[in-house]
């Protein structure tokens, strides 16, 4: 594979791989890879401007919004709309499903796009590699009626591309349309990415477990288990702890190295803290793509059907051999 082909080119030469190659997916990419580019811009630059720091309103989470959430959710939600090639969109840092007319007024658009605009934000001021998660389902009510919640409420099993960008010390668009998972890397002096991680496949078994053990005592005892096994000494083992805090980093790692990546529920969230839709679908079909394995504990995370768009889950996810031994332990 050319590793200087562009991801613009690579879109194009791969599209006629895509069940539904129209053009509107690769349309759609694109749009994406735009509003990646320029909040990457502005996370290259946040510490030398006024965009640090909290917007002083709190998301439907629960959670503080950070001035450069809310730059990137406005950035992706309008390149989303000015492609006319969704119909709606449900994002982290909105409480509700957009709906989106296209140019003529109707829902002509073919897809739905989730999203969390800027996963591990709060990591932003100290100079910490954040993210942007995303998935992309085929609507299944009728084109040209306003998009509905059902929409969005399927399981990560039928998504029909899924991806992240991670800003780091480079940055990275990862993604996949059911045929694999490839990484392209931004060459800021030209503002083009390129092929730089083909066909990516997770190792299936590694030494790194990454899990927030400040919680430890609040994880259910197989949990607590799988990480005593982690921390033995024998064999291969003990595995190495690595854990960032933002899930697309930590993830992003384990995928190219081989690694389990950990966010149990527990007696502080019940239900788990990740949400099903815009962060756990999209890593589990990228984890499955390279070869990975993503579950809740018992069940296969795409198996999971949806009941609300902001649904939280336990998430296990990395190198397959890992995952499993995680789920004998539960």
């Amino acid at each position: 594979m050319n590793e200087h082909m562009t991801l613009g080119e690579f879109i194009i030469e791969n599209q006629s791989a895509f069940q539904y190659s129209s053009g509107e997916l690769s349309k759609l990419l694109n749009g994406l890879r735009l509003a990646a580019k320029m909040v990457n811009h502005e996370v290259n630059k946040a510490g030398l401007v006024d965009i640090i720091g909290g917007a002083g309103e709190v998301n439907v989470q629960g959670e503080d919004q950070q001035l450069l959430d809310v730059f990137a959710n406005d950035k992706f939600i309008h390149s989303i709309i000015k492609r006319d090639i969704a119909c709606g969109i449900v994002s982290e840092e909105e409480d509700e499903f957009i709906s989106i007319a296209g140019s003529d007024k109707a829902n002509k658009g073919k897809y739905v796009v989730l999203m969390d605009p800027l996963d591990g934000s709060s990591n932003i001021d100290v100079n910490v590699s954040v993210g942007t998660i995303f998935s992309i389902f085929r609507r299944v009510t009728p084109v040209g009626t306003p998009v509905q919640l059902e929409d969005f409420l399927q399981p990560g099993s039928l998504q029909v591309a899924a991806g992240y960008v991670v800003y780091g010390t480079s940055t990275m668009l990862v993604y996949t349309t059911g045929d694999g998972v490839n990484g392209f890397t931004l060459n800021p002096a030209i503002g083009s990415f390129y092929l730089s991680h083909a066909n990516i496949q997770i190792p299936k078994t590694g030494n790194i477990y990454s899990v927030n053990e400040g919680n430890y005592s609040h994880f259910p005892q197989g949990v607590k288990d799988y990480i005593k096994y982690c921390q033995k000494e024998e064999e291969n083992r003990p595995y190495s702890a690595r854990y960032i805090g933002s899930m697309v980093s930590d993830f992003h790692r384990n995928m190219l190295k081989g690694g389990i990546y950990m966010y149990p529920n527990c007696t502080k969230n019940i239900d788990g803290k990740l949400r099903l839709l815009y962060e756990a679908n999209p890593i589990a079909m990228l984890a499955e793509q390279a070869g990975g394995k993503a579950s809740n504990g018992v069940q296969r995370i795409l198996d999971i059907k949806p009941t609300e768009i902001h649904q939280r889950v336990p998430f296990f996810c990395g190198s397959s051999e890992m995952v499993d031994k995680l789920e004998s332990f539960l």
